[in-house]
């Protein structure tokens, strides 16, 4: 079943207009391992507890591969007309945007598997601030089993998305424009989530208030961050619980990045989101908890 695009626009007495039209999306990295490493929030340490080493690329079909080129094309074809990535050359975009997505695969999948009790193979997953489908496009490429939502609040930028929907041939996506702010109020979409994830939208206090109220009590929100979150991770604590999550662990992630190494910082929903989060548009960026 193929899903559409769903514009969300907000007045101030928050009565939504709903609009549709087709929609969904793109894109995956390219070869080369990555490693990552669990490790466990304990008091103010982080702690290292594994390594695992895997080529998500390498296991993808021929024809996800042909689909993350093509994204690939889009995305620095339509970057000439907006402001879509500072990257501006395929491989680079191959290998700091699509290998950094692809990358959240395997922390996702054993932390889903060994937390909560459940298969990875139907997750419904939410990428909050997806901008030009980072990284939810390429999760949607490479499990193709998956119903991926991309939550994003600027219209151009769903334009693209609505190409790019167009040259991959996606049906497991569906585009939905909007603040999360106002979705997590929303019934249709509180909660609804196995798994909310982020990257490069905000600090985790924000982050927090922005995912977790759209993803479902046990399951989890991913939010992926620099080579040495430590600090963020300390200061957002206090937010996350609030939001009815604790830290459950995070994975050093290999990446191509500037600063090289990345890390998947995972919580996990353990009960639900008091009903006055989150807070008023704008609000949680302006006064975080």
């Amino acid at each position: 079943m193929m899903f559409g695009l769903r514009l969300y626009l907000y007045r101030s007495d928050n009565v939504q207009f709903p609009f549709s039209i087709g929609t969904f999306v793109k894109h995956l990295p390219i070869s080369k391992p990555n490693a990552f490493y669990h490790r466990r929030i304990s008091a103010k340490r982080i702690i290292a507890t594994s390594t695992h080493t895997s080529s998500s690329y390498e296991t993808l079909t021929s024809r996800q591969k042909g689909q993350i080129h093509h994204y690939v094309e889009a995305l620095l074809d339509w970057n000439q007309k907006m402001n879509l990535t500072a990257v501006t050359d395929a491989n680079e975009v191959m290998k700091r945007h699509v290998e950094d997505s692809l990358a959240l695969l395997r922390p996702i999948r054993d932390s889903y598997v060994s937390h909560c009790n459940s298969s990875v193979d139907n997750l419904k997953l939410v990428d909050v601030g997806t901008g030009p489908g980072l990284p939810g496009l390429v999760l949607a490429i490479a499990c193709p089993g998956w119903k991926i939502t991309l939550l994003e609040s600027m219209n151009k930028r769903c334009v693209f998305l609505e190409h790019a929907v167009s040259v991959t041939g996606l049906s497991n996506v569906e585009v939905v424009r909007g603040r999360a702010e106002s979705l997590g109020r929303n019934d249709c979409f509180r909660e609804q989530f196995d798994v909310a994830v982020a990257r490069a939208v905000a600090e985790m206090r924000v982050l927090s208030e922005y995912c977790l109220p759209l993803v479902r009590v046990g399951g989890l929100f991913v939010a992926a961050k620099g080579h040495d979150p430590q600090v963020e991770v300390q200061n957002a604590e206090k937010s996350i619980q609030l939001m009815g999550a604790s830290i459950l662990q995070l994975c050093s992630v290999e990446s191509h990045s500037p600063n090289g190494q990345r890390t998947a910082i995972i919580c996990v929903k353990d009960r639900p989101t008091p009903r006055k989060y989150p807070r008023d548009p704008g609000t949680p960026a302006k006064l975080p908890l």
